[in-house]
């Protein structure tokens, strides 16, 4: 039986897959019109699957109609690295010259001699003798064009880059027929990014082909081939909160996946409904996987990438999606942001977000024994009635006392941007609650800057909390009618509201309206600027 996978690469035979078949399409296409084609993305966003089956379609296990016009070899520079100039030139003739031969197998042929002989008396030494060398092969290979993919790019060794893209730039503008005809060039960094001198880019011939995240198409197929196979159904909801939380990121489907079906032990005569999935969600935003480790490692490489990520997610005005910035940049190469419908950054998927609050949140925040009033009796159960539900409007009232007893404490939660640190407590707080509870938290998807939707799971039921900064009564009033249109869509008759105000001289607010038959309980709750001490000193000068 195949199965869901996420360590690597994924084949057919093994795994579950999407088929791409029209981005598969779309490269062959500019294979055929001779393009140099670059894509750079993320890890573990399918690159390397993706080429592997677009090499396979131009391979095929013999000569065909479809392949005959093409001779295409794979290389991975990712052992590269280390080595010298003339070293990578070296192992790069070799590698060359092994799957030019396994080629020749794979389609059940044997070279001519007089490849043959070419390969056994070149030497690649430089970028000029690999210009002659490509020169001789396309002679030999006429009429098929010989077409050059290149995988994990970035391990090109730093002092090789710059004269290595020349060539290849050379070789493109002298024209057609050129050896080699077509060229994708795979990797994490973009060229510019490799290019450390910022010179100007020696690369300029470049086009360059996106891969997108599942769609909740494809995502419906991946998972309905496991269906088909084994019978076990997902409930629709499941499929398109799946896609909702990963926003189609391939591991992060595949990992629910995998969660789902291998490791709750559901059995297979039974659907895999919400409950399943808030379980399969919990674990995964608790695990420590390879995906989460480079979400982390590479946020966490510079200072300002935390006070950018911050403000995307706590301003309605956004922040612009500008490819100039070096910060920007390097976050959406990462895979952290991408650029919203409406032009601004955003982060690329609620799981991410996440994980990014949790990165940033102190570990301990100095405040854990005052989010219970010293009168409670049981604790966070307390906030339970007798059927089992959660009573939305105490533990929200509560919320809002203990920031007010907090006061000027909150200042002191370590290492938290000031404009955050009240959905950092709203989180840490809900997150004591729903373990002591038994029940799930996650974040839903982002429908507006500046707006965070908090869904509460227990016992089947649901509950939304929205949140924002204070900007203002018009946005204010506005929130309001986002969430009842949330709370809508998500079948859900109530909702709560948190607005964290800011300013010097706020307002505290609570109210409880009916929008659309729907019940929202709305707050604004002030956030201390400055500790008394420091409040009153300013007065005395006065």
């Amino acid at each position: 039986m195949r199965r869901f996978w996420t360590q690597g690469p994924v084949n057919a035979q093994e795994h579950y897959v999407v088929s791409r078949s029209d981005e598969i399409a779309d490269y062959i296409k500019r294979v055929g019109e001779g393009r140099y084609v670059v894509l750079f993305a993320p890890r573990q966003t399918g690159k390397t699957t993706f080429f592997q089956d677009a090499l396979a379609v131009l391979v095929a296990d013999s000569i065909t109609e479809q392949t005959a016009d093409y001779f295409p070899i794979q290389l991975n520079f990712d052992v590269y690295k280390n080595t010298s100039v003339t070293d990578f030139y070296d192992n790069l003739y070799h590698d060359i010259c092994e799957e030019i031969e396994h080629l020749f197998q794979r389609r059940g042929g044997t070279p001519p001699e007089a490849l043959i002989q070419l390969l056994a008396d070149t030497q690649l030494t430089n970028p000029h003798a690999m210009r002659r060398f490509f020169r001789h092969l396309d002679r030999l290979l006429t009429p098929q064009k010989f077409v050059l993919i290149i995988d994990e790019f970035d391990g090109i060794p730093q002092a090789a880059l710059s004269d290595f893209l020349h060539t290849l730039r050379h070789i493109y503008i002298a024209g057609k027929p050129r050896c080699p005809h077509s060229i994708g060039i795979i990797g994490v960094k973009s060229i510019a990014q490799l290019n450390y001198d910022r010179s100007i880019s020696p690369f300029n011939i470049q086009d360059e082909f996106h891969l997108p995240n599942f769609t909740l198409e494809q995502v419906q197929e991946l998972l309905g081939q496991y269906t088909d196979e084994v019978g076990q159904v997902f409930v629709p909801e499941v499929i398109a909160s799946i896609h909702k939380q990963t926003a189609g990121q391939p591991v992060l489907v595949n990992r629910f996946a995998q969660i789902l079906t291998e490791e709750l032990d559901i059995p297979k005569s039974e659907p895999i409904t919400m409950a399943h999935f808030s379980k399969a969600h919990t674990q995964l935003l608790e695990e420590d996987n390879v995906n989460f480790t480079h979400l982390l490692t590479n946020i966490r490489r510079d200072p300002r990438f935390e006070n950018l990520l911050m403000r995307i997610m706590a301003r309605d005005e956004g922040v612009d999606f500008n490819l100039r910035s070096d910060i920007i940049s390097e976050l959406a190469t990462y895979g952290v942001i991408a650029r919203g419908d409406d032009g601004m950054c955003e982060i690329v998927n609620p799981i991410y977000l996440y994980c990014i609050l949790q990165a940033f949140k102190p570990i301990v925040n100095g405040l854990e024994d005052e989010y219970l009033h010293e009168a409670s009796h049981a604790g966070f159960l307390d906030y339970l009635t007798p059927t089992g539900r959660i009573d939305m409007g105490l533990l929200l009232d509560n919320f809002r006392d203990f920031i007010a007893r907090a006061g000027f404490k909150i200042l002191q939660v370590p290492d938290t941007p000031q404009e955050s640190v009240g959905r950092h407590l709203l989180l840490a707080y809900l997150d004591q609650f729903v373990k002591d509870i038994g029940g799930f938290m996650h974040i839903e998807v982002q429908t507006g800057r500046g707006r965070m939707d908090i869904i509460v799971t227990h016992n089947q039921q649901k509950y939304i909390i929205e949140t924002k900064i204070w900007r203002g009564e018009r946005r204010y009033q506005a929130g309001k009618r986002q969430l009842a249109a949330y709370l809508r869509a998500e079948g859900v008759t109530a909702g709560g509201y948190i607005v964290f105000d800011h300013r010097e001289d706020p307002e505290p607010q609570v109210e409880t309206e009916t929008i659309e038959d729907l019940a929202i309980r709305s707050y604004v709750i002030p956030v201390m600027q400055e500790p008394p001490s420091k409040v009153l000193h300013s007065s005395e000068k006065k």
